[in-house]
């Protein structure tokens, strides 16, 4: 639809007066959320239990090998988000580009079950060399095997990142998209729904899918991800006819990029003049006017006053979300050292009607994240916030990630201290356990003893991360709401290549904290437990230094705010 001037409008349902935060849109909303809950579950059907799939047979990847490749992973899922926005803004628009990314993602997803068929398998990564050796804990053992069929394995990952990353790019915005004409109250009730939706998919994925993976196979647990997906995108299609939806007007990165370059230009260098013919170096400017005035019409610049002012709030957003980075590096521990460490405590088995017992799956101990947000978020949007707003207090977005920071901190502090305790144990006894079909020389250590570390993490994503998401989407202008949500998601991604790159890093053997190759699989000869007090280290670091950049953040927004209140007035 265009309006008198030829400007494209957005399609909605009529509307009428305004109403209470999500009436008349709750189907929209509950198409957007249900679309959200199966694509996690099956996110999570592929990670949760990755590294036992590399860990066992065939595959045989060390267990520092499998986490790296799921931290990279995880890493792409978020990396490509502001490609997956431009996408949408500039060609495609939102609807639009999260029914192809659904669709890629459903292409990558059918990859895993055939990698679980030993035929197909066999079909797509050749035949499994004889020399390759099992887990080995009395050494003398050989050299460490090449990772049988990588090349396959991380292809089908990347296509699922690929799909992964430009959904979450676009259904946060368009989710809020079918609300934002409601204010700012039923947007921040919608990000608490959507993430509570985010967890039910997770519990789902874990408490069932994960199962079917360690005491059934991967065959059938890796289907089932598959038919998630696939629903999802039927759920996404069948929904278009009561969507809010908007034609692509063109993004903001490009706009962002070209102020950028116009700003670093070289000439600008040697002295531009303003409109009063006086010359006028960068140097002269930025004394007298703000970052990236000299790019506007009024001082000069080919850009407008309103396209400048929001790629500088944009740019004002930056280091906060550069502050984030340390937080998803521990945050992303939770699916995989975590993990790794939860194979080598005593899992307890389960009863079942079979002749082989079924063991508890070390992932399902990610529940108590997902749990604990499920009970907490309707607890906190129903009574906490509306009682802390009514007498003034409830905290800033930015000092509530601040306390998310120090509870991820003490989680990955708490890991450190249970992993002393676990290689202490394990040089007096070990038990073997085999868990799918892998054998583990694990602690005679219960595993709930991990529950602390899941609970504390679990804390931190209800106050940083639900609160990173409204900051994202609140901080930036209307036109920069997609490419703030983007870099949101890329610094994401970018605390997940950290916590990968820091893992390969202490596995050199120059450092020799997870360089074990006398024991494939097995970290016991690891010290895993430094790898979590210096990732607690620099979340601690990072929070002091949040703290500052916070402060002046909400300093400079509050005056911009007085500023455009007295030019109002």
């Amino acid at each position: 639809m265009e309006d008198a001037d030829g400007r494209a409008e957005e399609r909605a349902p009529l509307l009428g007066a305004r109403r209470a935060a999500f009436e008349g849109r709750r189907a929209a909303c509950a198409a957007v959320l249900l679309t959200e809950l199966l694509e996690r579950a099956a996110f999570y059907g592929v990670t949760a239990n990755l590294v036992l799939f590399l860990n066992g047979s065939p595959f045989y990847w060390e267990g520092a090998q499998a986490s790296q490749a799921l931290l990279l992973f995880m890493g792409l899922t978020y990396l490509v988000s502001p490609f997956g926005g431009w996408l949408a803004d500039a060609l495609l628009g939102r609807a639009r580009a999260i029914l192809l990314s659904l669709a890629l993602y459903l292409l990558g997803m059918l990859a895993f079950p055939l990698l679980a068929a030993p035929a197909t398998r066999a079909a797509l990564c050749g035949a499994l060399r004889p020399e390759r050796v099992r887990n080995c804990s009395a050494p003398p053992c050989p050299d460490a095997p090449d990772r049988y069929c990588a090349p396959v394995t991380l292809s089908a990952l990347a296509i699922v990142g690929l799909g992964v990353g430009a959904v979450k790019a676009n259904i946060t915005p368009f989710g809020a998209d079918q609300v934002k004409d409601r204010g700012p109250e039923a947007t921040r009730r919608f990000f608490n729904w959507f993430y509570w939706s985010i967890n039910l998919g997770a519990i789902v994925s874990l408490g069932g899918v994960a199962y079917v993976q360690q005491n059934l196979g991967f065959g059938a647990g890796y289907a089932i991800p598959a038919v998630c997906i696939g629903a999802a995108f039927l759920l996404f299609l069948g929904g278009q006819s009561c969507f809010v939806t908007k034609p692509p007007d063109g993004s903001a990165f490009t706009d962002v990029f070209r102020i950028l370059a116009y700003w670093c230009r070289p000439q600008r260098r040697t002295g531009e003049r303003g409109p009063s013919g006086e010359g006028s170096g960068v140097f002269q400017q930025s004394s007298k006017h703000s970052l990236f005035d000299s790019c506007k019409m009024s001082r000069g610049g080919p850009f407008t006053e309103d396209q400048v002012e929001d790629v500088k709030a944009l740019v004002k957003t930056v280091p906060v979300l550069l502050a984030l980075i340390p937080y998803w590096t521990v945050y992303f521990q939770m699916q995989t050292t975590y993990v790794l460490q939860s194979l080598h405590l005593r899992i307890p088995e389960i009863s079942s009607v079979t002749t082989t017992p079924h063991t508890f799956p070390a992932a399902w101990l990610t529940m108590f994240d997902a749990v604990l947000i499920l009970l907490l978020i309707p607890l906190k949007d129903k009574l906490v916030d509306p009682a802390l707003r009514r007498h003034g207090l409830l905290p800033s977005s930015l000092k509530r990630i601040a306390v998310g920071m120090f509870f991820v901190m003490c989680s990955a502090f708490a890991a450190g201290i249970l992993e002393s305790k676990r290689l202490d144990l394990v040089k007096e006894k070990t038990i073997n356990q085999t868990i799918g079909n892998v054998t583990y020389f694990a602690a005679d250590l219960p595993i709930w003893w991990q529950v602390p570390q899941y609970v504390l993490i679990g804390i931190s994503e209800i106050f940083a991360s639900i609160s990173g998401l409204e900051f994202a989407y609140s901080a930036a202008p209307k036109s920069m709401q997609s490419a703030v949500m983007g870099l949101f998601f890329f610094f994401s991604g970018v605390g997940s290549f950290v916590g990968s790159g820091l893992l390969a890093l202490v596995s050199l053997k120059a450092i020799g904290w997870m360089s074990n190759h006398t024991d494939f699989g097995n970290i016991n000869g690891c010290y895993l437990n430094y790898y979590f007090f210096l990732l607690a280290a620099i979340q601690g670091a990072t929070l002091l230094l949040f703290l500052v950049v916070s402060v002046r953040y909400d300093q400079q927004r509050s005056r911009a705010s007085s500023t455009s209140a007295s030019r109002r007035a």
